[in-house]
């Protein structure tokens, strides 16, 4: 081998152990995340719910490092267990959206006859409005509440998904191991499961945690105009709906909970690129 040759796979080993740094860097950032989510009842310092009108408005300090909110409820309290709502309301949308939408779009391309019209046609009837103003008008009419956010915003959000696996299954259904597998006498069900859902699995891993980001603003801006999570249920974006009237004087009430919706898309996001990086199969192969 040359030296032009070793100095190129050194490189390309460099940048895969890179990648694989950022992905482990990031899937732990996640999991703290996460755990933080679980236990947040456990760690909060004092209780989310109790109010104290002598305490209220005060400002960051030693004894309530966030500060506190109009009634005196402590702010990093509220924050940690506003994580629960708000990232578990999150995952459960995301993995809603991705089930739904990954089951139509194999559907549609395996049959790929009336009910493929049909459904894409309904998805380019969704794909059609803006996606926030959509969920606005649905979470409207369900009413307030989380469960009718993440309705909400699913009805709105399985065309995405649908489309990305419908093209997916549409290039695997025709390739040589398929034809193979068909031969050998294989049913619909083992092909898609054992065949077609391995193979696509990826891409829509992939799209699903880069999805988390958005899904995790969205919800918070459903809780914002007062159709997500009802008072005084803790959430990041009913909490700065809150605060919103007091910035002036009391700017804590909306960068606390903020900074927390920050940092959580901003780790998600990271994720998901680091995956998408990582899965990619020009780095695989390297």
């Amino acid at each position: 081998m040359s030296d032009e040759k070793k100095i190129t796979v050194r490189k390309q080993k460099v940048k895969k152990n890179h990648i694989k740094g950022k992905l482990i860097f990031f899937t732990v950032l996640a999991v703290l995340l996460l755990l933080t989510a679980i236990f947040a009842k456990f760690i909060c310092p004092y209780d989310p719910y109790a109010q104290d009108l002598v305490m209220a408005q005060k400002p960051p300090s030693p004894a309530h490092p966030f500060g506190t909110d109009r009634y005196g409820r402590d702010m990093l309290s509220r924050v940690l267990i506003g994580s629960t709502t708000s990232i578990f309301a999150t995952l459960i949308l995301v993995a809603i959206v991705t089930v739904i939408g990954t089951g139509i779009g194999i559907v549609c391309a395996w049959n790929h006859g009336k009910v493929d019209t049909v459904l894409m046609r309904i998805s380019d009837l969704f794909l059609a409005f803006p996606g926030l103003v959509f969920a606005l008008a649905v979470a409207g009419v369900l009413g307030g509440g989380v469960h009718n956010a993440i309705i909400a915003l699913a009805v709105i959000s399985w065309p995405k998904f649908a489309r990305l696996a419908r093209g997916l299954t549409l290039a695997q259904k025709n390739s040589p191991y398929m034809m193979a597998a068909r031969m050998s006498g294989s049913s619909t069900p083992k092909l898609l499961v054992k065949h077609i859902l391995p193979n696509i699995a990826g891409p829509i891993l992939v799209t699903s945690v880069l999805d988390i980001g958005t899904m995790m603003m969205e919800l918070a801006g459903l809780s914002f105009l007062g159709l997500g999570v009802k008072p005084p249920m803790a959430e990041w974006g009913s909490m700065i709906n809150e605060g919103r009237s007091m910035i002036q004087v009391s700017t804590w009430m909306v960068l606390a909970p903020g900074a927390a919706i920050f940092i959580t898309v901003m780790v998600f996001n990271l994720l998901g690129d680091t995956l998408r990086d990582y899965m990619d199969p020009k780095q695989r192969n390297k």
